[in-house]
């Protein structure tokens, strides 16, 4: 890839494509791309997100910032995630979310945790007897990766692949991948909350057909299968839609404030203040001026 003149221009063995970077929002860069810094130049001119991601996404390594965006969906999360209430809300949809049934509104926090416990047991068991395998428990250390059974090593390659393509989809909609609500500590917190979504539909299965059927390179087809699954099943475009729902956060929200930013990209946006929440920036506001007299009182 390399710029060509505002554009850029993707140049393959069919030949030259050139693309308006008005037009993109997410570019993922994925292995053999080679592309110059004239065309990072650009497309950050004109505020597309570059995410370097293995195929299709089972990877992600880095990404690099364009211009100066809204911070709505990031602040919302740190909104719900500071609030214990909407923090409470948000596990239970996410627990709710890996459910056919809908969950009792009278069921503790811990008695959902136990029912989600039984479903995944349920879950691999389930794999294990329709593959064949025995299945004696999740049981993997990342220091010794030859101690865990074949089945083990498969859920691991599985899973990075689904953290992969969850952390891009995270970052490019401008949510902290940080700020987990049923996990925490951790800088993927929540990346590994969202990527839970989709476990038990997706990498369960893949890793005990794989062991069942006796793959050779075991963990290399995982994650090809992998890829090809989350292509499949259109993954990536239900990833943000179903964060959005499980934040409670409405598709396609924007404030005035936000409607202002995007005209002003560049522009550092309100300012913070404690009595009204947002006030307008690069203004000069007016002032008092207090000024003392020599006798000591006080004039405004």
């Amino acid at each position: 890839m390399e710029q060509e003149d505002q554009a850029i221009s993707i140049h393959d063995a069919s030949g030259k494509v050139p693309v308006p970077c008005a037009s993109l929002a997410l570019l993922m860069l994925g292995p053999g791309v080679s592309i110059t810094h004239a065309a990072i130049s650009v497309l950050a001119e004109h505020g597309c997100l570059v995410a370097w991601c293995g195929e299709e996404g089972i990877r992600f390594y880095a990404l690099g910032l364009g211009e100066t965006r809204s911070a709505t969906n990031l602040l919302y999360q740190a909104n719900a995630w500071a609030d214990k209430q909407l923090h409470l809300r948000v596990v239970q949809r996410l627990y709710q979310s890996r459910f056919r049934e809908k969950l009792d509104s009278n069921l503790t926090l811990q008695q959902i945790r136990g029912m989600e416990g039984i479903r995944v047991r349920n879950a691999y068991a389930k794999a294990a007897q329709e593959s064949g395998i025995r299945w004696s428990g999740r049981n993997y250390r990342q220091d010794n990766w030859d101690s865990a059974d074949p089945v083990n090593r498969a859920l691991s390659a599985a899973n990075s692949c689904l953290y992969g393509i969850c952390h891009a989809a995270i970052i490019s909609a401008g949510f902290s991948p940080a700020l987990g609500f049923i996990h925490t500590g951790k800088m993927l917190s929540f990346v590994y909350d969202i990527a839970d979504l989709y476990k038990t539909e997706i990498t369960v299965p893949i890793a005990f057909r794989g062991v069942a059927e006796g793959w050779d390179e075991l963990e290399r087809r995982v994650r090809l299968t992998c890829r090809d699954t989350f292509v499949s099943t259109n993954l990536l475009e239900r990833i943000i839609p179903d964060i959005c729902k499980v934040l409670g956060l409405e598709e396609n929200k924007v404030s005035p404030d936000d409607e202002q930013m995007d005209e002003e990209p560049a522009a550092p946006g309100p300012l913070w203040d404690p009595e009204v929440g947002k006030t307008k920036g690069g203004v000069i506001q007016p002032q008092q001026l207090r000024l003392g007299d020599t006798n000591g009182s006080i004039d405004t």
